[in-house]
């Protein structure tokens, strides 16, 4: 072909003919050609699939919240009166395990009652129809406690649309034994959507989380598509030998990765639609999915397939601009020009002052939503993260160019390294940036986290578990009492039957209600830990003073004194009126001061021991409880929910906690745990991908080393040099990006609490993950270096 026969015009017509045969290149490439593609294919691949699983989370979070406010129970409703639709709903939530298991009783009023969704028709009595996950743990030796709470007969299973996602336990049962005390009637289930605002802050945790997940992947992209490099060299000069200009070429070559790209976005599909099928199998942090919730967003989808076929085009034109191409070869092996730093460091000023100035230098952001401006946010952190991998390859070139002497195997790697660091730099870019952004992200967490955390004065050294009966009956509740002290596991138990008392005869002058108190019934154990008692023995009775129930009207000296009766009966406007039940306060009666119980509740009033007072003048008492577990007991608080079933099935026993934690903020880190696990897991392979690109690249080379007599160990610990030193590099990049970047969104939000202990997990995660490839890549290492890879065709 002579040199006058290519036409290197430009124009919409002349790029279309050149990427087109950059494709036709790409195909026609032989095995070599192919197996370029294949690795660009499965690189970007992988970073498709990730990204078309975030562009599915909103999706999976529209579909989970849907189904889960057409089961819930309406909110806030009075009472209605029986119909033939209506039902009686008692609601169990209880934990297994640390897993929640979330149950409804349910007793029909009529012939038509509501059902919810997921079941053709209500169980009957003492049939429950379960969620599949929650059959198979029943059915599996390690639901054998679970089975004990509920030994109902499973007649069916919850159909999708009535669970929130493949992993959730939940079961409904029918019963006969609720009542208007133990549950409520409603007409319908489901509530409707009510749009919560969100706090400032955790939509800045929000963006920043976006930014840091899906930067190391745009990274790792636009690094798979400059995969065969080299080789594509050769093929770039002989273009130029026919006559084509140096910008026919570079747009040849961008044909070549365009056809990588666009074979990647198929292998990114496949994948996606691969791991879509297995969601269901995938619980994460109590997070699931079905297979039908994973679906990017239309808008989401379509900025992926246009946005990777313009970065490989694009990266491929930038990376080519430096590197001249003549007839002869490409001029890209020698001494290259020491890379300048000025260009880069505006990257992270810029980023930083985003950052910094978005909403107010005070960091007013945290009291005021409308000072978060996501564009900003999200544009000064991906500034900022970015600057950090275009540091990267310049703090690489300036180390290896100081580096002299040394071992063979060292010599080796300090060349490779010196004739071409960016291969090098690029392949452990990803992992920098992850590391950054985790660190920056974990900074920020530990700063903001006292604003969505509540401390609730409860003390779980006290007691660990805490419930309320359902039953009004006196004789339940001490039963229950009983059964709770004698359940295994169980070393003390705070029981209590609390009540009221009013004083007995006409209102006086003033007075609108009787002057009442509480009344407090239990043993001298329980009534210690609520009040500073002294002494106690069976039969004695105490006034507790408390400075909130005087502060309230709820006055001890109106409405008991030793040696005055009270009326123990209950009184309300909405019942009948009932004859007094009269009890007289002995004279021995002490007043004492109130203490905090393990709840962190002060109670006052009558505190009265069994042997002072028949139990059954108690009129409408509530029976709670306050369990402290025997340390080194398995399954101890298992046991007492088991316990608590038996009592009465919709009885729920609570944790005691000291601090309790934003939904939201929980939800959010749960969500954001799962992305860095499946960020991870991408960087892994990808690093892989890339380190395997790098080896075949080399294959001739070390098999001709291998050929003149080199031991293999050399090259070996040659290789593994070339991957340490930018690797350290990185992560001290990546420690130090990731604390400046910090320290910026930590100003942003108004805080100054910088926790120094949050620096080291992700970068020891990051060490250990370069050294789970780095063991990886040996094996084709050791294949590569034989002297038959001399051979070509």
């Amino acid at each position: 072909m002579s040199t006058d026969t290519v036409k290197t015009g430009g124009g919409p017509r002349g790029w279309a003919r050149d990427l087109a045969m950059g494709i036709r290149f790409a195909v026609g490439g032989g095995r070599e050609g192919w197996i370029r593609t294949l690795l660009t294919a499965l690189g970007v691949g992988l970073g498709v699939t990730l990204l078309l699983s975030a562009a599915s989370v909103p999706t999976i979070m529209e579909h989970r919240s849907d189904r889960q406010l057409a089961k819930a129970l309406p909110d806030g409703i009075g009472k209605i009166s029986a119909t033939p639709s209506t039902l009686l709903v008692g609601t169990l939530q209880t934990t297994y395990r640390g897993r929640s298991v979330s149950g409804k009783f349910l007793q029909p009023d009529g012939p038509k009652p509501s059902v919810p969704p997921g079941l053709a028709a209500l169980p009957k009595p003492n049939e429950m129809v379960l969620s599949p996950a929650l059959r198979e743990l029943l059915h599996s030796p390690d639901g054998a406690l679970l089975r004990e709470r509920l030994p109902y007969k499973d007649v069916g299973l919850i159909g999708d649309t009535g669970l929130a996602g493949p992993a959730e336990l939940a079961f409904y049962a029918g019963t006969r034994t609720l009542s208007e005390e133990t549950g409520y009637r409603i007409a319908t289930f489901g509530i409707p959507r009510t749009k919560e605002a969100l706090n400032p802050l955790l939509l800045t945790l929000i963006i920043v989380a976006l930014v840091v997940l899906l930067m190391p992947v745009a990274i790792f992209i636009s690094t798979a598509v400059r995969f065969g490099g080299e080789r594509r060299d050769r093929r770039l000069a002989a273009l130029r030998l026919i006559g084509a200009d140096a910008r026919m070429t570079r747009r040849t070559a961008a044909g070549e990765a365009l056809f990588g790209a666009l074979c990647g976005l198929l292998v990114g599909a496949g994948l996606f639609l691969g791991a879509r099928q297995l969601v269901a199998r995938i619980t994460l942090w109590d997070v699931s999915a079905f297979p039908s919730d994973v679906s990017p967003a239309p808008l989401l989808a379509a900025l992926i397939v246009l946005a990777v076929p313009l970065c490989a085009v694009m990266v491929t034109l930038l990376s080519l601009r430096r590197v001249a191409i003549e007839p002869l070869g490409v001029v890209r092996n020698t001494a290259a020009r020491r890379r300048r730093l000025w260009w880069r460091l505006p990257f992270l000023l810029v980023g930083a002052a985003l950052l910094i100035t978005n909403g107010s230098l005070n960091g007013a952001v945290a009291v005021n939503p409308y000072l978060v401006t996501p564009y900003l946010v999200a544009g000064g952190a991906a500034l900022f993260l970015l600057g950090v991998t275009l540091l990267l390859p310049w703090a690489v070139d300036a180390a290896v160019t100081r580096l002299r002497g040394g071992t063979v195997p060292w010599q080796l790697a300090m060349r490779r390294l010196q004739l071409s660091s960016g291969a090098a730099a690029r392949s452990v870019s990803g992992i920098t940036v992850a590391i950054a952004g985790a660190i920056a992200l974990q900074l920020l967490f530990a700063g903001v986290q006292g604003d969505f955390m509540k401390t609730t004065g409860q003390d779980a050294g006290r007691a660990q578990l805490q419930g309320s009966l359902p039953a009004r009956d006196i004789d339940t509740i001490r039963t229950a009492h009983r059964l709770f002290r004698e359940t295994e596991g169980v070393s003390g138990v705070v029981a209590t039957i609390n009540t009221s008392a009013s004083r007995p005869g006409p209102l006086r002058k003033g007075e609108e209600d009787a002057p009442y108190t509480g009344v407090t019934y239990g043993d001298c154990a329980s009534l210690g830990e609520m009040a500073h008692l002294g002494s106690c023995k069976d039969g004695d009775v105490f006034l507790v003073r408390d400075d909130q129930d005087e502060a309230h009207g709820n006055r001890i000296v109106d409405a008991a004194r030793p040696g005055a009766a009270v009326d123990l009966a209950y009184h309300s406007d909405d019942l009948p009126p009932v004859p007094p039940r009269l009890w007289t306060v002995p004279k021995s009666a002490r007043t004492v001061d109130s203490r905090p119980d393990p709840m962190g509740q002060s109670s006052s009033g009558l505190f009265v021991t069994p042997g002072a007072l028949d139990a059954k003048l108690l009129d409408d008492p509530m029976g709670l409880v306050m369990i402290k577990l025997a340390p080194g007991v398995p399954d101890a608080a298992e046991h007492v929910r088991n316990t608590a079933a038996r009592i009465n099935p919709v009885m729920n026993i609570n944790e005691v906690r000291n601090v309790e934690r934003d939904a939201q903020f929980t939800g959010m880190r749960t969500w954001l745990l799962a992305g860095s696990t499946a960020t991870l897991v991408l960087i892994a392979a990808s690093m892989l991908v890339t380190t395997l690109e790098q080896l075949r690249e080399r294959r001739r080379l070390l098999s001709v080393l291998v050929a003149f007599g080199t031991r293999r160990a050399t090259l070996a610990w040659s290789v593994l040099w070339q991957t340490a030193i930018p690797v350290v590099l990185g992560l001290l990049l990546a420690l130090t990006g990731g604390c400046a970047l910090g320290l910026a969104l930590l100003r942003m939000s108004g805080k100054t609490t910088f926790d120094w202990s949050v620096l080291w997990a992700p970068t020891a995660i990051g060490a250990a993950l370069v050294v789970l490839v780095t063991l990886l890549s040996l094996p084709p290492l050791w294949r590569m270096m034989r002297p038959d890879g001399l051979r070509t065709e």
